[in-house]
């Protein structure tokens, strides 16, 4: 273990899972290591969503943001996605305790059918680090993290802008198109 930390690799990584909103959080190498900043996320989401919300948490990483808020709420139904199959294979262990459904796939793409018009809480930690800016990421983050987890794009906004694909409304009718081609 101390081998392996001292090469570099995050200690979430090493150990195996990460703390977050009070939870163990399991987290694998290579997996975006959820970081406490993201909790103020989950607070502000817990704070609109209501016992047996729709919550659909994209770009999920570990799971630990629809982990965290199905902790925090009753009864909520969990949806979770993430593009990389690394992130999901970790985030079916941490979502599936919460009686959540994970997939693979960019964004809304992998979504049931039946989700359309029923989100009541869409939640993302999407990709938001500038392409130029990642080399000067700590290498804990540079190195063993997913890049498709840290880069968005050349001014890292690529998912989050209108078209990007996390700003469109699920509660609609229709799915928005990911953007990310």
């Amino acid at each position: 273990m101390v081998d392996r930390r001292v090469a570099g690799l995050p200690l979430e990584h090493v150990i195996g899972w990460a703390e977050f909103c009070g939870l163990k959080i399991a987290v694998d190498p290579g997996v975006f290591v959820p970081r406490h900043r993201t909790e103020f996320l989950v607070r502000q989401a817990a704070a609109l969503a209501q016992s047996g919300a729709v919550v659909v948490d994209l770009c999920c990483g570990s799971g630990a943001v629809g982990t965290a808020l199905a902790a925090a709420l009753e009864r909520i139904e969990l949806y979770a996605t993430d593009i990389d199959p690394a992130a999901v294979r970790c985030a079916r262990r941490n979502v599936t305790t919460a009686c959540g459904h994970v997939y693979e796939g960019d964004l809304y793409e992998p979504l049931p059918a039946i989700l359309r018009g029923r989100v009541d809480i869409l939640v993302a930690n999407a990709p938001y680090v500038p392409t130029e800016a990642i080399r000067l990421l700590p290498p804990e983050a540079r190195i063993h993290e997913s890049l498709v987890a840290l880069d968005g794009g050349a001014d890292g906004l690529d998912v989050q802008r209108p078209g990007g694909g996390c700003g469109a409304n699920l509660a609609g009718t229709g799915w928005p198109s990911s953007g990310r081609d």
